[in-house]
């Protein structure tokens, strides 16, 4: 920039100004405190009279300082002067060019303008070059957009033909032609074209159809499979006009999975109530020979990457499982559906004649497989297969007890074994019945076969009470007149009871204790003690007429009394060689042959059954005897007639003890001697013995009473009042009697009052 052009764009001062600013505000108050600086200085250094002398040094150093500061802002002030004169001229000339820019731009938009107003005269012309363009190439095309609706249709019958290959050549070249004309014309799709949506829609289903049925065409027309999938696989990466890929892969993998899902686990197909198990064996022999198929015919005619053999194993698998998943929403499945699901979904299907099969490659990659039964539904299946079957087997044991409960009203004795001893086919039924279903429920898993044990133990158990309760129908039947061979058919039952008892180990699992049994083996201890209760019941009822007389003078007389009783019971237990067997566990003691305590005064052995019968009815002809004996029907006038009373009870002793040595009772069992014991008390003749009488009495027999004592006395008539204190006195001074292991006697006897009761005594009839 030359001198003239700066001094011509320098701004001038008006005259008389010093400054071309306005002053500093503060200037005057900057004054004052740099003179009390000054002033405050000074006074520290000249406060000394001695620094006075050196006054001339300061000032001409101050002065010095002060005209340098002073060139110092001049220098300043000027470069700042010099900048602002520099963007002042700066700016003059930016606002120049801008204003020049202004005035270019002003005359670009006229021209604009007028630009604008001559294209639009210009847009006819536009529209007639673009329409000139599209018909050159309609021009060019138009021999082959003639021939479109006669391609679309040829490539309609190709693929009707499932000529696959060709039709979708045939669709390539339509659909290039397409493209063709579709850039040219702006995007405009000409009407010829609109149906080869449809075509393409066409061949994607022929070759989806093609690909459901590839097991079929494996087998029949594996080119035909092979065409339609190297069709799907071609055009699944490519795309049209803009559009996304068709991605017929995968509407071939999944035309593949549901046609193997229709072929076998369509809804229609899925079995009726009761036909499960035939559906099952159908889809053991179906399903490996599809894999095979798969492996060996499907595998080669497909890609790879479809992994042909895993996608038909895992496909087959989930089909299985929701028609299982649908077969357990029904409300009828039966027992034996579910258990022939259960055995085969465990056993069956992963085992070697299925998914287990050796010979499927390791590409099936069955071990990836979910369970096929979930916790939730082996549990449903066993449930309702337990539920089921327990209905089932109460009907047959109801069954059963029924059909020999009818036999119980005949007019003829029951059935006998080759033996003689009393049969029944019941326990035999039973026990198969039971045990067929325990073992046929070890083929499935422990925990069914745990259910339907405790529930084959359940149902025994209620058949025994039901047992039980018919047993007591059957007597009330026996006391009305309607039960014309009672005894035998009780015995026949105990043989039943007997049976059930020495057989209930074909119920117990393997490996179990026997202890889970007990139970069971209670109630039948408890059926049998019915039994033998009711025979010795009917027993009592026969004798009790016969004792009706006892005793008497005519007793005492002769023994015609005592031979009709030995008649009667003789009568009465000639059938109990019948009842079989095998040894009944019993507890002797001072409470009689009874059940099982904890008493130490109680000894446990076994026992044969016809010595316990034979045993009972002893017992119950003793007991009725002493029951008639202690009545006080009466006394005795003299020591004759205590003689011959105490000579009657040895000599029906005698007779009671050689009718029972017959029916085959061992000795050891009598309880007759107790009639021993009564004559010697009788025959006394030195009423101050009886004390020492009294309480060996005692010793023999604990459960003697002073009222059986007391009665005694009565019978024999010349006890005096200080006697017979003495000899209840004995009976409580005397030693505590040691266990004698009798059955109890005179604790089953009423005194002295006769009691219309017709209960027994405890034992193991009772």
């Amino acid at each position: 920039m030359d001198s003239a052009a700066k001094d011509k764009i320098q701004p001038t001062l008006l005259p008389g100004s010093s400054c071309p600013g306005p002053e500093w505000p503060e200037q005057e108050r900057a004054e004052q405190l740099a003179r009390g600086a000054a002033l405050k200085w000074a006074s520290g250094i000249f406060y000394r009279p001695e620094q006075l002398a050196r006054l001339s040094q300061y000032r001409s150093r101050e002065v010095q300082r002060n005209c340098f500061l002073e060139a110092r802002i001049k220098s300043v002030v000027q470069s700042y002067l010099e900048g602002v004169q520099t963007g002042v001229w700066q700016l003059a000339r930016a606002l120049e060019a801008v204003q020049g820019t202004r005035e270019a731009l002003s005359q670009a938009h006229h021209l604009l303008q007028e630009l604008s107003q001559t294209s639009q005269t210009l847009a006819p012309l536009r529209e007639r070059v673009v329409q000139h363009k599209q018909l050159q190439v309609l021009t060019q095309l138009l021999p082959r957009l003639q021939a479109v609706p006669a391609a679309v249709a040829h490539t309609q019958t190709l693929i009707d033909a499932q000529r696959f290959l060709e039709a979708y050549v045939s669709l390539r070249e339509l659909e290039q032609l397409q493209e063709e004309t579709w850039a040219p014309l702006g995007g405009l799709q000409l009407p010829i074209f609109q149906g080869l949506g449809l075509l393409a829609e066409a061949l994607g289903q022929a070759v989806e159809a093609a690909a459901g049925a590839a097991g079929r065409l494996a087998r029949e027309d594996p080119a035909l499979l092979v065409a339609a999938l190297r069709v799907a696989e071609v055009e699944t990466e490519r795309t049209i006009l803009g559009q996304a890929p068709r991605d017929w892969r995968q509407r071939c993998l999944r035309a593949l999975q549901e046609g193997l899902e229709r072929i076998h686990f369509s809804s229609p197909g899925l079995p009726e109530p009761g036909a499960l198990a035939r559906w099952l064996e159908a889809l053991q022999v179906a399903l490996p020979a599809e894999l095979a198929t798969a492996e060996a015919l499907v595998a080669p005619c497909c890609p790879p990457n479809y992994n042909v053999v895993q996608l038909w194993a895992h496909t087959l698998h989930s089909g299985l499982r929701r028609s299982v998943q649908q077969l357990l929403s029904r409300p009828e499945l039966g027992a034996a559906d579910a258990f022939a699901l259960l055995h085969w979904a465990l056993h069956v299907y992963m085992g070697e004649e299925m998914m287990g099969n050796l010979e499927l490659g390791p590409e099936a990659d069955v071990s990836q497989l979910e369970p096929l039964l979930t916790s939730e539904n082996m549990e449903q299946l066993e449930a309702a297969f337990v539920a089921q079957v327990q209905v089932s087997v109460a009907q047959w044991l109801q069954k059963a007890l029924d059909g020999e409960v009818a036999e119980w009203s005949k007019e003829q004795e029951p059935n006998t074994d080759p033996s003689g001893f009393y049969h029944s086919p019941m326990p035999a039924i039973v026990l198969q019945i039971l045990a067929e279903n325990i073992q046929v429920t070890s083929l499935i898993s422990d925990s069914l076969h745990r259910r339907v044990h405790d529930m084959a133990l359940s149902e025994l158990a209620a058949f025994l009470r039901s047992f039980s309760d018919a047993l007591i129908r059957f007597s009330r039947d026996h006391l009305r007149g309607a039960a014309p061979h009672y005894v035998p058919y009780l015995l026949a039952a105990f043989n039943h009871q007997s049976a059930l008892s020495s057989s209930l180990s074909v119920l117990l699992p393997d490996g179990e204790a026997s202890g889970v049994l007990a139970p069971i083996e209670s109630a039948l201890d408890d059926v049998q003690r019915r039994i033998c209760r009711l025979v010795l019941e009917a027993l009592q009822v026969e004798l009790q007429p016969l004792f009706a007389s006892l005793p008497s003078r005519h007793w005492l007389s002769s023994s015609e009394l005592l031979h009709g009783v030995c008649e009667q019971t003789s009568h009465f237990c000639q059938d109990f060689w019948r009842v079989r067997k095998p040894a009944v566990q019993v507890e002797q003691g001072d409470g009689g042959w009874g059940r099982g305590t904890a008493d130490g005064n109680l000894y446990s052995h076994w026992l044969p059954v016809l010595q316990l019968l034979l045993a009972e009815a002893e017992r119950t002809v003793v007991l009725q005897y002493l029951r008639a004996l202690l009545q006080g029907r009466l006394v005795c006038r003299g020591a004759d007639e205590r003689t011959q009373a105490a000579e009657r009870l040895r000599h029906d002793a005698a007779q009671l003890k050689e009718l029972f040595l017959g029916l085959g009772l061992e000795e050891s069992a009598h309880c007759a001697p107790v009639l021993l014991a009564l004559g010697e008390l009788l025959n006394l003749h030195d009423p101050t013995l009886l004390g020492l009488e009294v309480a060996g009495l005692r010793q023999k027999f604990p459960d003697v009473s002073e009222d059986h004592v007391s009665a005694l006395l009565d019978l024999r008539g010349d006890v005096s009042r200080e006697h017979r204190q003495a000899a209840l006195s004995s009976l409580q001074a005397g030693p505590p009697p040691s266990p004698t292991g009798r059955p109890a006697l005179f604790s089953l006897v009423p005194t002295p009052t006769p009691s219309l009761s017709s209960c027994l005594p405890s034992g193991p009839c009772s």
